[in-house]
């Protein structure tokens, strides 16, 4: 059938102009001549209104679990600012108690933790070591005082008379019985006595008749009763006397030590300090002897079941070690956590060598950022706190009960404890700021219950803002700012511009501005550089348009060897004339910090058959599964345009020539229809243009991203090739807004080199890429459809 073409002046009446291309700062609408005019900004974040009054609720609102999860992609200034505004709220706030732990005397292996107002930590630190050297003083005093000696005296003297006096009468006994006893090394001998009451020699004794010596030991065991009950009774005269002894010495060290600990008492306030206080004078009572008789340590063993150290000197237990110190602070603490292990979070206790042992206590544990953070906030990286799955999970169990405890992460996995301490924990009171991408965000609220009960507050940093006048004023009081604080030439009004346009091409949207500041930053400090080499006094925008260069230049290896190919022919793309199922679709492909356009020939054969359309790319497992979606629904279209009445008797393979990686989005989707209609239709499809965009299954053109770097990929192959003045690329009309391409593509545009077609369905690009009315072309398409149903039908026939 007869093709209807389509006007010529259709194609011009159909393009964007090149002011719709991209929209350009007016440099005298910024009411400067160069930043140095400029005020700069003070603590104001550019374009992230909504993200302010989160963060100022979040860090006000003080209920259990409102900590805050700040939000954004990367370079928004979310860090940044997120630290400044709770360093100035914590500024406001009262500094929190120090954290001490000190020896716990009833359970040694339980050390207690010790609160005391802000600097007063380690004053009482040191007054614990004057304590124990005022102690050592007082008791070597008292105890070596002539008072104590003649007191001790005497006491043991009366101990010593009463003792003597039941030797005496023993002593008596013996001598009515006729014997004596006599005192040896190695104890008493009861020997007899002669008719003059002189004590018979052993020799002589001997001597004896049987008869004699049988009376002797008659006596010797009337005797015994009597020696047992004395001796009896002088050992319990000397246990009396040890305990008088014992209890004299702790009355003398009381008496001695008492006026110190009274002091103590009265200059450190707190019920806890005071209860530790108690036990740690009836220690020092109980155990005087550690601090006089030239430092005898016998009782050692006595007095404490700890290891090491303390052990070899029992004194060390006395030792305060302070864990948080908040001398000299103002405001509440701020912490930011680089590396938020669970040991830097929950702190650990450490351990020294001790004749070949690894021995730990008390004074060997650690702080973390948590007990550092306590009564304050701590500022994480959401992505370095779960690359330690052990701390998020210990941080959630935290926040829920509200205390910090030091334990060992892999103690459930272990046989082996690597140690017995288990200090006491700490009351936790602190904000807690997360901070992430978005992506970690809907993760763990998605699959973690945690995040909705402890961090019910979301700052959330957009990417971009809101286009206006007062925008681009805030973005060069921005580079104000930036340029001064870091000895940067100022930026003239036209180099500000320039950055601003930069920052909309970063949006993405002609009406947007990018709030994603690191590449801004990179851009002012490389054109600050690039003025410094030429001398200048003032950045322009020839400066600014030389780092973007530059920048492109350096990054832009791969895209090049891209182009490369493509011109020797190694990769086949067509910028002129016509083909039946053949067009040129655009991709983006990144390379790190480059993401560029590249144009791909995509082919479509037609037969009779049943398979329907059939992807290569999906039957060798190269596609993804948007991909597979997008030619799901070229198919649904298909179908329901042209199989109404009968069925399709049709097989179409649809393939992205010299592609060896994988592909993925339906941004080709609407590019392989147009191909699949021209092999359907048998109408040819003009070679110099490209198109990109996805397509639903009424015909409806959908908007793709990209959409830049897609045209200038494919510009840039015309360019090489030789522009012939109809090339082009037909895009999704609603990514109009998105347009912000390069000068040279604007002048070229305007000069009627190159052309640029937005469409709404895929009449209009199947009009523009074959130059028929879309209704002939649907037409030559339904004839052939016909033709092949009636081939299958005859073939099935056939087969009967």
């Amino acid at each position: 059938m007869m093709l209807t073409r389509l006007p010529e002046n259709e194609y011009q009446r159909r393009e964007l102009a090149a002011s719709q291309l991209r929209v350009r700062t007016n440099p005298a609408e910024l009411g400067f001549t160069d930043t140095s005019m400029l005020p700069g900004l003070s603590d104001t974040i550019v374009g992230q209104d909504r993200a302010v009054f989160a963060l100022e609720f979040g860090l006000t609102m003080e209920a259990d679990g409102y900590n805050i999860f700040v939000v954004g992609p990367a370079g928004t200034g979310r860090t940044t600012y997120t630290a400044a505004k709770v360093r100035e709220t914590a500024a406001a706030k009262s500094v929190p108690d120090d954290c001490c732990y000190v020896y716990n005397f009833q359970a040694p292996d339980e050390p207690l933790c010790l609160h005391f107002p802000p600097g007063q930590g380690v004053r009482f630190r040191n007054s614990m070591q004057h304590l124990v050297q005022d102690v050592e003083n007082a008791l070597t005093q008292f105890f070596d005082s002539e008072a104590y000696a003649l007191e001790s005296t005497e006491l043991m003297n009366q101990f010593n008379q009463r003792a003597e006096q039941i030797w005496s009468q023993v002593e008596h006994n013996a001598t009515e019985l006729g014997l004596s006893l006599q005192r040896t090394a190695t104890g008493v001998l009861t020997l007899p006595l002669d008719s003059h009451g002189h004590v018979v020699p052993l020799d002589e004794f001997a001597k004896f008749s049987p008869e004699d010596k049988a009376v002797v030991r008659v006596r010797q065991q009337q005797l015994e009763q009597s020696f047992e009950e004395g001796m009896r009774q002088i050992k319990g005269i000397q246990k009396e006397a040890g305990t008088a002894s014992q209890l004299l010495e702790e009355k003398t060290a009381a008496y001695a030590v008492e006026p110190l600990f009274d002091e103590m008492v009265e200059k450190y306030q707190g019920d806890a300090v005071h209860r530790y206080l108690q036990l740690l004078k009836e220690d020092v009572i109980q155990n005087h002897s550690v601090f006089h008789r030239d430092g005898d340590t016998s009782n050692a063993d006595a007095m404490t079941t700890g290891t090491g150290t303390m052990q070899q000197d029992p004194r060390m237990r006395y030792q305060v070690n302070v864990m948080v110190d908040h001398t000299g602070a103002t405001g509440a603490p701020v912490v930011i956590e680089p590396n938020p292990t669970y040991f830097n979070l929950f702190g650990k206790v450490e351990y020294r060598g001790n004749r070949n042992v690894m021995v730990s206590d008390y004074t060997l544990i650690k702080p973390g950022a948590l007990h550092r953070a306590n009564g304050g906030y701590l500022i994480i990286q959401a992505m370095d706190l779960l690359s330690h799955a052990a701390s998020w999970t210990a941080l959630k169990r935290a926040l829920k009960n509200g205390e910090i405890r030091i334990d060992h992460p892999q103690e459930e996995m272990l046989w082996m404890v690597s140690t017995g301490l288990r200090p006491q924990s700490v009351p936790l009171k602190v904000k807690v700021i997360l901070i992430g991408t978005p992506d970690i965000y809907h993760l763990l609220y998605e699959y973690d219950d945690a995040m909705e009960k402890h961090f019910k507050v979301k700052v959330e940093f957009d990417a971009v803002m809101e286009r206006t006048q007062a925008a681009a004023k805030q973005y060069a009081n921005f580079i104000s700012t930036y340029t001064k604080t870091r000895g940067m030439l100022p930026f003239s009004a036209d180099a500000v511009a320039e950055v601003i346009d930069f920052s909309a091409r970063l949006s993405g949207n002609q009406q947007k501005l990018s709030t994603r500041f690191h590449p801004v930053i990179e851009l002012v400090t490389e054109a600050s550089y690039r003025a410094r080499q030429d001398k200048a006094e003032r950045v322009g925008s020839e400066h600014v348009r030389q780092a973007l260069r530059d920048k492109l230049h350096r990054s832009d290896l791969v895209k090049e060897k891209v182009l490369e190919m493509i011109l020797d022919g190694t990769v086949r793309v067509d910028t002129e004339g016509e083909r039946v199922g053949q067009i040129n679709g655009l991709a983006v492909l990144s390379s790190g910090d480059v993401v560029f356009g590249e144009p791909h020939r995509i082919t479509v054969r037609t037969y009779v058959g049943r398979q329907g359309v059939v992807n290569v790319e999906r039957e060798t497992a190269m596609s993804g599964n948007i991909h597979d979606k997008g030619l799901l629904i070229l198919s649904a279209y298909l179908s329901a345009e042209f199989a109404k009445e009968r069925p399709l008797a049709v097989s179409a393979t649809i393939v992205f020539e010299q592609t060896y990686s994988k592909i993925d989005g339906d941004s080709a989707s609407s590019t392989e229809l147009f191909a699949l209609l021209s092999s359907l239709g048998e109408v040819p499809i003009l070679q110099d243009m490209a198109v990109t965009g996805s397509v639903d299954q009424f015909g409806d053109i959908q908007p793709i991203g990209g959409v830049n770097e897609k045209v200038e990929g494919f510009f840039y192959i015309c360019k090489a090739k030789g522009l012939t003045g109809r090339q082009g690329v037909i895009i999704p009309y609603q990514n109009m807004p998105n347009l912000f391409l390069s000068e040279e593509i604007v002048e070229a545009v305007d000069t009627g080199r190159f052309h640029i077609w937005p469409i709404h369905r895929v009449e209009e690009g199947i009009e523009l890429l074959t130059g028929y009315r879309a209704e002939s072309v649907y037409a030559a398409v339904t004839q052939n459809l016909d033709k092949m149903a009636e081939r299958a039908s005859l073939g099935d026939t056939q087969g009967k």
